[in-house]
């Protein structure tokens, strides 16, 4: 155990962070975290790439034209572009981690950990995960969204490649706001096709869903068939968890129990202009998309109108796409599952706001009975990064961490 004993800090986060981040590999098979704990990394292949832009099973078109004359656009961007999203290896082959007691072989409890948007290493997930599972006695599945984390190709994610894209980007756009290295990648996509929101994020849906279901036929190593399955998310990806309990496809997640730090908005309640999330043009283009015109949409393109409209899980994600969309549906889902939520919000947080967590998660007469609980620190901090890595405000920033997520053990036990 770290962090806390008897109610006394053993352990700095910095410290336990950085020990961690210098130990994380997807290489390894199995890594030794502390005395208690493994990290194993399993092998993935995703069958929905199909329904991806430029799959077998899109045949969705729709692409941003600029204004500018074709010959300005950068050949930097297109070059960046030019691939389809259904052809990029990166996110069809990939691993995760599992997080799990080391003398365990095969766990009867997990909790799906899903990450926020635009991130690229799990860095800071790991000292929450490893806290979640040491005070649970639970494994962690630290699943990655398309498109993010090993998910990407490391082009991505190369200061020197994106720092050219960036250059042509702010040139093309002089009244971009928040541009910056670290979003430039998932900026010119989205703002390039705002539709990859939706489409990526059906396909880790179905992901998922196979993982489980492998899971549920004993054809896991690490884990029980009957194994119970609860979740723990941040920021956007509480939105994925959200539409998985809410489709509960055949019942898997009928007992999950679902803890969440800084997320649970519908999408057009959030604020995600930032230097680590996106730049305001994409989320202009993304929000036009996916709120003020995604009906038009589904209109001028079938297959969009088809996965939106005649699954129970596009009826979710539209639902959670716009706080007017399906708002009675919605809140009658919230209010089923409410004994087995539990959001804690961050005072000062500027992506996810507290208030509109409270809008999505408990209605709009506040009258379905999810905990909500907001906190505040006694340090700077941001949604992006809730408890940083600082020995100036190292005793703080640990004091802070262990309230936290004691009361995420709690609700996740």
């Amino acid at each position: 155990m770290y962090f806390c004993e008897t109610n006394k800090i053993t352990m700095k986060y910095t410290e336990e962070y950085n020990r961690l981040k210098a130990i994380e590999k997807y290489t390894d098979s199995c890594i030794e975290l502390n005395d208690n704990l493994v990290l194993r990394n399993y092998d993935f292949h995703s069958e929905y790439s199909s329904i991806l832009p430029g799959g077998a099973n899109n045949d969705d078109k729709f692409e941003y034209i600029p204004e500018a004359p074709e010959n300005y656009e950068p050949d930097v961007i297109k070059q960046m572009l030019q691939k389809d999203d259904a052809e990029i290896g990166e996110n069809i082959d990939f691993r995760y981690h599992i997080i799990m007691p080391k003398n365990e072989k095969r766990a009867s409890k997990v909790i799906f950990m899903f990450h926020g948007f635009n991130e690229k290493y799990w860095d800071k997930y790991l000292p929450w995960v490893e806290y979640i599972c040491e005070h649970t006695g639970k494994t962690i599945i630290m699943f990655p969204i398309a498109f993010h984390m090993n998910r990407a190709p490391l082009a991505w994610s190369d200061t020197h490649g994106m720092y050219s894209v960036s250059q042509q980007r702010k040139q093309r756009h002089p009244e971009v706001i928040c541009s910056s290295l670290s979003n430039v990648a998932i900026s010119t996509r989205l703002h390039n096709k705002p539709q990859r929101f939706i489409w990526s994020g059906l396909q880790t849906y179905y992901d998922i869903i196979d993982l489980v279901e492998t899971i549920k036929a004993d054809r896991h190593p690490a884990i029980a068939p009957d194994a119970h399955i609860d979740f723990f998310s941040y920021s956007i990806g509480t939105l994925l968890g959200e539409i998985l309990m809410m489709t509960n496809k055949n019942g898997y997640f009928s007992t999950s129990r679902y803890a969440t730090l800084c997320g649970g908005p519908v999408f057009n309640r959030l604020s995600p202009v930032s230097k680590f999330i996106l730049d305001s043009e994409a989320d202009v283009s993304l929000y036009s998309y996916v709120v003020e015109h995604l009906e038009s949409h589904m209109k001028l393109t079938p297959v969009l109108n088809h996965y939106l409209s005649d699954f129970e899980v596009g009826v979710n994600f539209r639902c959670m796409l716009n706080y007017k969309t399906h708002t009675g549906y919605r809140e009658e889902k919230f209010r089923a599952m409410s004994d087995r939520f539990y959001a804690i919000a961050l005072a000062k947080d500027e992506v996810v706001p507290p208030y509109e967590v409270m809008n999505t998660m408990q209605g709009t007469l506040r009258d379905i009975p999810i905990k909500v609980e907001v906190l505040d620190f006694p340090y700077k901090y941001t949604h992006e990064n809730p408890f940083p890595v600082s020995p100036k405000l190292d005793d703080q920033v640990s004091e802070e961490f262990v309230k936290v997520f004691d009361k995420i053990c709690e609700f996740l036990k």
